[in-house]
């Protein structure tokens, strides 16, 4: 690996945004997602994120096919941006399906201006099948859904540039007639937008196309490479640097102070989880894929995530995306990877 590659990893926190998100609480308020937000910031992460469902349930985990309520992220986030100053705000990731490309750019350029030009734009290509039924869509098939993917991201890219526009794209899925999107976002040339998936397919479309490549929750250091290798080389097929593509990875994250802290911590986390996701997992088999371990451990995990270029990691501080533990977690792992040292330096 070339040490060129290497760059300090930044971190972002994946908050609370389900009624399973945090234990005891449903549904889950506003309040919560609010006061998490702002001690991540204060605490020195980086970045916050949100996903983008109209619903989900949790089978998949191992939990509940019930689907549970969300909120908004594109609102959220709004409101978020006006709560805090300093973190970057982004989406893992924004559903093609549900949202008219066009109609995407013209709220993300209005939420690039309210923060100040903080605002991160995750793409995929929808994965959860019940939300099509919900919007009265057949569940199109891998190869129409990257299809769509790939023009919804030029239509976004386009019109978050600097010129808002004009611009005529007849595409299959997508068109424009000479649309303009006015104001423009703050952000030069444009927000960063990135892809999320893993598939060879949609890595072609990375390298070609987006700005970053996102993946997330459970990632094994050897499966990642290999996912980066396919990477590189569509890179190189095309005259790309593999470089220039901003990479981050989402990991479950759980840290003790010591082994004995660490076992305690993740009985902790099996009472606050959704049934049936930790039932009958041990801590050993929890390691597997994710940021787990002591201070010292997690910390040596970090410098391997960097050594393969990871320039941002999202830490989900739970058992099932966006769902949260316990807060002490999160400042443990503020810690143990260095952001709230750094955020009292620069304080």
């Amino acid at each position: 690996m070339s040490s060129s590659r290497v760059r300090p990893v930044r971190f972002g926190l994946a908050l609370p945004q389900y009624d399973f998100s945090v234990v005891g609480e449903h549904p889950l308020t506003w309040s919560t997602v609010r006061e998490v937000a702002r001690g991540a910031e204060a605490i020195g992460f980086d970045s916050l994120w949100v996903s983008d469902h109209l619903f989900l349930d949790i089978a998949k985990y191992g939990g509940s096919a019930e689907p549970e309520a969300a909120f908004e992220p594109i609102v959220t986030l709004a409101a978020l941006a006006v709560e805090l100053k300093r973190v970057r705000l982004g989406t893992l990731v924004f559903c093609e399906a549900l949202r008219p490309a066009s109609v995407l750019a013209k709220a993300l350029a209005t939420l690039d201006r309210i923060s100040g030009g903080r605002i991160d734009v995750g793409l995929g290509a929808g994965w959860y099948e019940p939300e099509y039924a919900a919007i009265g869509m057949d569940f199109p098939t891998p190869g129409e859904r990257l299809a769509r993917l790939r023009e919804a991201l030029h239509v976004l890219k386009a019109l978050l540039g600097e010129s808002g526009g004009p611009l005529v794209f007849d595409g299959r899925f997508h068109s424009t007639d000479g649309a303009r999107n006015l104001p423009t976002a703050v952000q030069r040339p444009r927000p960063p937008v990135f892809i999320g998936g893993k598939g060879d397919r949609l890595l072609r479309l990375v390298a070609e196309r987006a700005d970053g490549w996102n993946t997330c929750w459970v990632w094994t250091p050897e499966e990642y490479a290999e996912r980066r290798a396919v990477l590189d080389r569509e890179c190189e097929r095309i005259g790309r640097d593999p470089e220039s593509v901003w990479c981050s990875l989402g990991l479950y994250a759980l840290c003790g102070e010591d082994e004995a802290d660490l076992e305690r911590r993740f009985e902790r986390l099996r009472e606050s989880t959704p049934a049936g996701v930790l039932d009958r997992v041990t801590l050993e088999q929890w390691r597997r894929g994710r940021l787990v371990g002591t201070v010292e451990q997690v910390q040596e995990q970090v410098a391997t995530w960097g050594d393969l270029g990871v320039e941002t990691l999202i830490l989900g501080v739970g058992a099932v995306p966006f769902h949260l533990g316990a807060p002490d977690d999160m400042e443990l792992l503020a810690h143990a990877v260095g952001v709230a040292e750094r955020a009292q330096i620069t304080g």
